[in-house]
Order: C-alpha cells, then sequence, then structure tokens
C-alpha cells in the first residue's frame, strides 16, 4: 500500500501519468503500428525493450516496473502479430511448396508407361510426314448423300 500512495506524490507525477498509459495499452489492446513493429520484432529489438523494462522495474516503483514488464511482452506479442497475422501463418504452406511436395508424389506415383512410350513413338513417325495444306485443301470436294427424299427437320417449330 505504501508503494502505491507513494505513486500520487508530486514528485512521482511522471510515474503515475507512465502508470496510466501503460494501464490504458494493456486493456484497449491497441495494435501495435507497422514501423513499430518492424523495429521491435527483431533480436535486438526485443532485447532493447526487455532492458528497457527491466530498468523501470529496478529504478521507479515496483507498481510501474511490473507493469513496464507485462507492457514489454504484450508489445513483443503484438508486435509479431502484426507483422505475421498471428502464429497460425507459420504452419500454413505456401502455394509452392505444396505445388512441390505434389509433384515429388507424382513423380514417385506414376512411372513412365507403356501408353506414354507408344504415343512418343506416334508422334515421331508423324512428325516424318510431309503434309501440303494446299494439296490437300484444294483436292477436298464435299460430296451430300442421297437423303431418299426425306424433308429438312425443322427443330424451332413448336
Amino acid at each position: 500500500m505504501k508503494e502505491l500512495s507513494s505513486l500520487f506524490k508530486k514528485e512521482n507525477m511522471g510515474q503515475l501519468i507512465l502508470s496510466i498509459l501503460f494501464v490504458i495499452y494493456l486493456i484497449m489492446g491497441y495494435n501495435t503500428p507497422m514501423s513499430l513493429a518492424e523495429l521491435v520484432d527483431t533480436p535486438v529489438g526485443k532485447i532493447a525493450v526487455i532492458i528497457v523494462a527491466l530498468c523501470i522495474l529496478s529504478t521507479s516503483n515496483p507498481i510501474l516496473g511490473i507493469l513496464a514488464l507485462f507492457v514489454a511482452y504484450e508489445l513483443i506479442r503484438r508486435s509479431n502479430i502484426a507483422l505475421r497475422g498471428g502464429d497460425f501463418k507459420n504452419y500454413i504452406p505456401s502455394e509452392s511448396k505444396k505445388n512441390d511436395q505434389y509433384s515429388a508424389f507424382n513423380q514417385n506415383e506414376f512411372p513412365y508407361t507403356l501408353e506414354q512410350e507408344m504415343v512418343g513413338k506416334m508422334t515421331i513417325q508423324n512428325n516424318s510426314i510431309n503434309l501440303s495444306l494446299n494439296e490437300n485443301v484444294s483436292s477436298f470436294k464435299p460430296i451430300l448423300d442421297n437423303t431418299h427424299n426425306a424433308s429438312m427437320l425443322n427443330v424451332y417449330n413448336n
């Protein structure tokens, strides 16, 4: 109780304001801005945040120090969520990884078959034949077969 009453003294007004800001940050759950999250979410940034929290704990009111530790933890956690979108994204594979896995499965599952070999041989033979489109088009003459006096079917009448 003595720590709480000393926090409200005139000379500790800065610590009181900082305590109020820490409580607001913890309760309201504000998202960390991206520019700050990029700085905090590095190993050096995390160490710096922890060192600042420990310095506050050792030099100021114990209540403010404990609040500083909680705020440091929340800042590191929220910075991670802001950049990575949460922890679940670490476990979801990307599309390129999924495609690599599928192609590896298909290579082991489906060996080179006789059908593929025969189709490969057929395409080689067809490539050796020289077809000229002009000769084929000019020699083609359509012929209408005998209709045996049948009339045209009118499909569109009701």
